[in-house]
């Protein structure tokens, strides 16, 4: 039974992600605060409330049953000689009608196929880390139901004409290129390290470019003694030409990066003991016995976690227990051995069940506060940080013209686009002395022109906006920079019924009216 509690129990670390205990940040932090009452679960609570459900019920008179057929077995022997009984504890006819061998052989039919309690519990453990471990992979819950031992997998199905199924159906996507840009952690001496990403170098129009590589910057890193902090700066971008050669054509850029790193970043603190040793103590082991240090640990924490996708369920209680559930008919209750057991052992294998699906639905409930917790965060509304237009000037009152002319950045974004040369000298502008005329005469030649707002100050732009008697009905395009989940629900109640088509592909979207 230890081994497969053990099994479990390291299983459930995993799901609950203790390997994350010294993250200080975001959801991290919240788990922080539950991870005392899950860690008293998984080493207190859940032996005892199995050891509970089993004391209880048909299956604690079965293995009593069991216990007390062994004493009646030895009584037997010692009052009525070695030979009343046989090699697989028959007993001799001749005794059936004493009172020893009534009472022995209705303890007989009582533990007859009975488990002893340790098997029991192994089997109770078993089925726990097999369901557990079925439906997680890499931080993500995801739906593997088989429909029977030969791993062939059903899908829940209603009876649709057409029926479209995904692994992570009814899961948020969710892109984690850069997610972290504040990663922060909390050394065995109380000093904080806090990976901070200062420039991220990310190619434009969804161009997948170059493959992008998490480079920290050592010599710019720092300690704050009064705040007991470690600041290490990091940038996102491509190899030069330079760092192509140094690190070679293999695929292991990354754990180059991050091994080079961990020789300079210590070497930066080597005068700063309470820093360096921060940086340098043990976080585990590997297998081989090697000390992996903390430093080592998180810079492979954050890289992975960069570069990974992962999904949040939208109702993970309800989908866990649905699978439970699945599960338990379809594993658990095996018509065939409960054929072969009879009825008298029914109950029992109900009981089994029910343990199974109290132990089961108490973790599922503890992984799905924390589900729900990151589900919020994903669908509370985001601000709009910023809101900007892009007018035809020929849109535009010529009243604005005059201000228009005299934004040098507005001009040398046209320049830069259109190449544009407002001073340029011919039969209608050679009259015009100043070089403000000159523009205010170009914009009234170029009607096509673009304005964009974001060159103007927001007075200018207040008045701007309202000189338009129907701002929303003159606009006729509308771009949002924005994640394509919030985006779309931004948009829905002024366009609900209104769009014809919309595509999406991460992280780009068009909707097509």
């Amino acid at each position: 039974m230890e081994e497969a509690v053990n099994k479990l129990k390291g299983l459930l670390r995993t799901l609950f992600q203790f390997d994350c205990a010294d993250l200080d940040f975001g959801i991290y932090r919240i788990m922080n605060y539950k991870r005392e009452a899950i860690e008293r679960f998984i080493e207190k609570d859940l032996i005892e409330a199995v050891s509970t459900e089993l004391n209880r019920g048909i299956l604690a008179q079965q293995t009593k049953a069991a216990s007390e057929l062994q004493q009646v077995a030895k009584q037997i022997n010692e009052t009525l000689g070695d030979g009343a009984l046989d090699g697989d504890g028959r007993l001799v006819e001749t005794y059936h009608n004493t009172p020893l061998g009534r009472r022995y052989l209705e303890l007989q039919a009582q533990a007859t196929g009975a488990k002893t309690r340790n098997a029991l519990e192994t089997l109770i453990f078993n089925h726990l880390y097999t369901f557990f471990s079925r439906y997680y992979d890499n931080g993500d819950f995801i739906s593997k139901r088989r429909y029977s031992k030969q791993q062939k997998y059903a899908i829940p199905y209603n009876g649709e004409e057409v029926y479209l199924y995904w692994a992570n159906n009814d899961q948020y996507y969710i892109k984690t290129t850069e997610y972290f840009k504040d990663y922060r952690f909390q050394a065995p001496n109380g000093v904080a390290v806090h990976f901070k990403l200062q420039e991220a170098r990310v190619d434009k129009d969804n161009n997948k470019g170059d493959k992008r590589f998490f480079f920290p910057r050592p010599e710019e890193s720092s300690f704050d003694p009064q705040k007991r902090e470690i600041i290490i700066p990091f940038e996102y971008r491509s190899l030069t030409e330079q760092e192509k050669i140094k690190y070679g054509n293999r695929n292991n850029h990354q754990e180059k990066i991050i091994a080079e790193a961990l020789e300079d970043i210590p070497k930066h603190f080597q005068k700063n003991n309470e820093a360096l040793a921060a940086l340098i103590a043990e976080r585990r082991q590997a297998a081989n016995g090697r000390s992996i240090s903390y430093l080592e640990y998180h810079l492979r924490q954050y890289t992975r976690r960069n570069t990974s996708d992962f999904f949040i369920h939208k109702d993970l209680k309800g989908f866990l227990m649905r699978e439970l559930d699945f599960y338990l008919k379809n594993e658990v209750l095996n018509l065939d051995d409960l054929e072969a057991a009879g009825e008298t052992r029914s109950e029992g294998w109900f009981q089994v069940m029910r343990v199974i699906r109290a132990i089961g639905t108490r973790i599922i409930t503890f992984l799905a506060q924390i589900e729900n917790f990151q589900k919020k965060l994903f669908e509370k509304k985001k601000f709009i940080t910023e809101t900007q237009y892009c007018i035809t000037v020929g849109n535009i009152k010529e009243e604005f013209y005059q201000e228009i002319a005299a934004n040098d950045a507005q001009w040398a974004e046209w320049k830069e686009l259109f190449h544009i040369d407002e001073e340029e000298q011919n039969i209608f502008t050679a009259a015009l002395a100043t070089r403000e005329e000159k523009r205010v005469a170009f914009l009234k030649a170029h009607p096509t022109i673009v304005l964009d707002t974001k060159y103007f100050d927001r007075d200018f732009v207040d008045r701007l906006l309202a000189s338009f008697e129907d701002l929303d009905e003159e606009i006729d395009g509308l771009l949002v920079n924005s994640e394509n989940f919030q985006a779309l629900n931004f948009l829905l109640e002024k366009y609900q019924g209104k769009v014809d088509c919309i595509y999406i592909d991460p992280p780009i979207s068009i909707i097509c009216f």
